[in-house]
């Protein structure tokens, strides 16, 4: 993600003593990007994303939130809003520089009570410690991954999901990233392999042995019996570019995007998830006037990078076995780490 220039990333993560949750904030660069949006998920929660239809007026944002805390999460975003007020950020509504009011998009994954307390979940608190964290960081910064941020207390399907990152540069030379907090019903695995579905389509294979797959499929049936939670999810995804683009443009990416979600998660869009992708495009690289067609291969990229990092997030994760219920992650059962 950090290596479109300028994207700074920020984690707020709170585990032990009932928390397994946290808040991940992608801030944009002095002047902010870009936005837009596409929800499809059946059941989301958000903020402020009526705001990023190409319609209406708001043309850029500072900052964009990913929470886990379910709806009650959403309030990390007041803490993001404070921060950038006080630094003058956000759309101006009066003749005082200071008079501005932030538009700080932001969603939800459940994971209520799976560190133990339900009531454990972030607040405005948490939305401003992962925005200090960001605008705190180097540029071009590595992400962590993993149990981190919103992908804290993150499940996918019966294995422990969270936080993942990836990005490509084109031929044109246009950066296209991703960030994912991987969080669904749905599963990543195939269960006549114990392949990732993400890692079929990217064509690198290494088929785990037959009988470290039976002793994953035994592990799994036994956490997923000790789980008593519903399975209320939801996969969300930022990806972000240099690219010149408009807000229409925007959100036909964030649309097509959700199509790396369907490539490493079956089944997607269910209605007790909330996928949304958003995205941000921060104006450095314009695109090829003389080309009608030249979105296309930034479209087909942000599908990929979001394939790649949820990958990367599955693969990146840790195991938790507590009092909210039991995830194995993918490396111990299948990497023997």
């Amino acid at each position: 993600m950090t290596d479109v220039a300028g994207v700074r990333v920020g984690h707020a993560t709170r585990i032990g003593d009932g928390w397994l949750t946290g808040t991940t904030v992608v801030l944009a660069p002095e002047g902010g990007a870009v936005a837009a949006v596409d929800v499809r998920g059946g059941g989301p929660g958000t903020k402020e994303t009526d705001a990023l239809d190409p319609r209406n007026v708001v043309q850029k944002v500072d900052a964009v939130v990913l929470t886990g805390g379910s709806a009650y999460g959403l309030d990390a975003a007041s803490g993001v809003m404070a921060w950038l007020e006080e630094r003058g950020r956000g759309v101006r509504v009066g003749v005082d520089p200071a008079h501005v009011v932030p538009v700080v998009p932001a969603a939800c994954v459940f994971d209520l009570g799976r560190g133990g307390d339900f009531r454990a979940r972030p607040s405005a608190a948490t939305g401003r410690a992962a925005v200090e964290a960001a605008a705190a960081s180097e540029p071009g910064a590595r992400v962590a991954e993993g149990c981190v941020g919103a992908g804290t207390g993150a499940a996918v399907g019966p294995l422990k999901g969270g936080v993942g990152t990836a990005s490509a540069v084109l031929g044109s030379g246009i950066t296209v990233g991703a960030l994912v907090v991987a969080n669904a019903a749905g599963s990543a695995l195939d269960p006549e392999t114990g392949v990732l579905y993400g890692e079929l389509f990217q064509g690198r294979v290494d088929y785990p042995a037959a009988h470290l797959h039976e002793a994953a499929r035994g592990r799994l049936a036994e956490s997923a019996a000790k789980n008593a939670l519903p399975p209320l999810n939801t996969t969300l995804a930022l990806v972000a570019t240099d690219a010149e683009l408009s807000k229409a443009q925007a959100q036909k990416l964030a649309g097509t995007a959700h199509d790396g979600i369907a490539r490493a998660v079956r089944p997607v869009h269910l209605l007790n998830d909330g996928d949304t992708v958003f995205a941000l495009a921060t104006g450095r690289s314009p695109l090829d006037a003389g080309n009608p067609l030249a979105l296309n291969e930034i479209l087909a990229a942000g599908a990929d990078v979001v394939t790649r990092a949820i990958v990367r997030a599955v693969r990146a994760a840790e195991s938790v076995d507590g009092p909210g219920g039991a995830w194995p992650s993918y490396r111990e059962l299948y990497d023997g780490s």
